[in-house]
């Protein structure tokens, strides 16, 4: 199982600065559109599920970080997953889902703040995902899980 540290991050980096970043203290990054993810365990979750499909051989994509961003997405696809979940142009807040990389992530030094509290679940997010509870109570973290579960059944 990948070791992975899920983290909201905010600031003036552009995308490749922070991709080599990360790659320089030794680890991996996807980074992510905040409005696409609903809390750390939907990502820990896509996380899990696409070490999975690796063991297992059911994996689609060449890369643990491009299965977990399909998993993420909900999607069987991987470039429609990679479109959604890529954080938009001009975008100065995404999610960090860091692989391989113990202790301080060195943000300042990309000029990059942690910022976890746009990692939170929220309803405009569910429906920009496609996910609704259809007023069931079914709690939107509880969804989400399920639709990442559901990927499995998609790529078949």
């Amino acid at each position: 199982m990948s070791t992975v540290q899920v983290i909201g991050i905010s600031g003036n980096a552009n995308f490749e600065d922070i991709i080599k970043h990360f790659t320089d203290l030794g680890g991996d990054v996807v980074l992510m559109d905040p409005m696409m993810v609903c809390g750390k365990d939907h990502i820990l979750s896509a996380v899990m599920h696409a070490d999975r499909a690796f063991e297992n051989g059911t994996n689609r994509s060449k890369t643990i970080l491009t299965e977990t961003i399909l998993y993420a997405a909900c999607e069987r696809q991987i470039g429609k997953a990679l479109k959604k979940m890529h954080p938009k142009e001009g975008c100065t807040e995404m999610v960090a889902a860091v692989f391989n990389i113990d202790g301080d992530l060195q943000l300042k030094k990309i000029g990059m703040r942690r910022c976890d509290e746009i990692i939170a679940v929220t309803p405009d997010k569910i429906k920009l995902l496609g996910l609704d509870n259809y007023g069931t109570g079914v709690p939107y973290e509880d969804i989400i899980l399920e639709q990442i579960a559901l990927v499995d059944l998609m790529k078949q």
